[in-house]
């Protein structure tokens, strides 16, 4: 049965025709000013430097079957010789369906592809171990064939149309992708490893036979001990999430490099290049609120779950989105709504406990969707320190 939901500030409704062309070709996303605020300087100059050259049509054309979208698309695209091509206006047409693409059918094209490009059963992609809405680059898909390598590049140009960095990785980065591997390493940080016998090597596992990879040169007969586990870690998490997937990135790179240089993505941080890539989105406010749960002591009628919700309604689509990112550790909402938010042990729905004296920050625990909030009164202080906790949580890169 289908529910009446509230009137989208977004959706302008019926509109006449070129419109939305118009809007589509300064910014795909059509985000309202008054709910964003406006671009900041570098935002304006960065869209700038990424239109495309004057010598080159101003539309590229696919035309496509619905029952084969990722092989036409990756044969239209990686058909370019001159990847600044495809910084022209994107014209999609699907064969035997009639309709003017002023962007919808772009904005489709865009949600198809990356649904059948994504797909774990594709073999370029894996589920983390975490949840089912994230994904990260199957280690074993190079060794089918070096085809599977330009899957990657096609990839990478897909990536580069919607719109790394080479920064570090480090364990809180772990958390978000495979919990139990975090827990593990944080508890070889935290303890002395010595009797658990490690070496600075690792086994992996193709097609059934395992064979062991050193960590550093001789890594085999190097014991892990107090003193040494700190390089053990870095040299693990290396391995694990760069290494094993290397000549993907590679590729990947390849791909997203020729539309977005390097230099011009280096002023981003990883959070600001997900919400670049992935937009803002709409974090809808009721529908997070449907889908809590509360405890030690709150309820959905408490005066302090009254005014926290009231706190998020008045934030702007950006804070809404640190919040979002506060207490889950991903700016993205599951497919289809919070109902469907996953923790570390399966489906978790996001939970609000009450915890601690008003003079504490609020505090999160990614891994269990959950924010500990002290009793505050009034108002005003509960929306002070939940945004202050959310604006200190930017950037952090220890271990909590």
């Amino acid at each position: 049965m289908w529910s009446k939901t509230p009137l989208n500030p977004n959706d302008p409704g019926p509109l006449p025709p070129g419109w939305e062309e118009r809007i589509h070709l300064d910014n795909p996303r059509l985000q309202n000013p008054a709910i964003t605020g406006l671009a900041v300087p570098y935002s304006r100059e960065f869209k700038k430097k990424l239109k495309k050259p004057a010598d080159i049509p101003n539309r590229f054309e696919m035309k496509l079957h619905r029952n084969n979208i990722f092989e036409g698309s990756y044969q239209r695209i990686m058909s370019v010789k001159r990847p600044d091509v495809l910084k022209a206006r994107l014209w999609i047409e699907f064969e035997s369906e009639k309709g003017l693409d002023y962007g919808g059918v772009t904005r489709e094209w865009f949600f198809l592809l990356s649904k059948e490009m994504f797909n774990p059963y594709y073999g370029l992609f894996e589920y983390s171990a975490m949840d089912n809405y994230t994904l990260q680059i199957n280690p074993d898909s190079c060794l089918c064939n070096e085809d599977r390598l330009s899957s990657f590049t096609f990839t990478g140009r897909f990536a580069g149309l919607a719109t790394v960095l080479g920064k570090q990785i480090t364990l809180n980065d772990v958390e978000s992708v495979d919990n139990e591997y975090y827990n593990s390493l944080k508890w070889i940080l935290e303890n002395d490893p010595t009797e658990l016998d490690l070496m600075f090597c690792m086994d992996e596992e193709n097609f059934g036979q395992t064979y062991q990879v050193d960590l550093k040169p001789n890594g085999s007969e190097i014991m892990v001990t107090n003193e040494n586990k700190r390089e053990y870690i870095d040299l693990v998490i290396q391995w694990r999430f760069v290494n094993r997937v290397q000549k993907q990135m590679n590729a990947f790179l390849e791909g997203f490099t020729e539309l977005l240089p390097v230099d011009l993505i280096k002023i981003f941080d990883e959070n600001e290049l997900e919400l670049l890539m992935c937009g803002l989105g709409v974090v809808d406010v009721n529908d997070w609120r449907q889908h809590s749960m509360y405890k030690n002591g709150y309820c959905p009628k408490h005066p302090v779950i009254q005014w926290l919700w009231k706190a998020v309604l008045l934030m702007d689509a950006e804070k809404r989105i640190w919040l979002l990112q506060f207490v889950t550790g991903t700016s993205r909402v599951p497919m289809n709504g919070f109902a469907e938010l996953y923790g570390s042990n399966g489906p978790q729905l996001f939970t609000i406990g009450q915890w601690g004296s008003p003079e504490k920050l609020p505090r999160a625990y990614t891994c269990f969707n959950s924010l500990d909030l002290p009793p505050y009164e009034p108002f005003e202080d509960l929306r002070e320190k939940l945004l202050m906790a959310v604006e200190n949580a930017q950037g952090f890169e220890g271990v909590d």
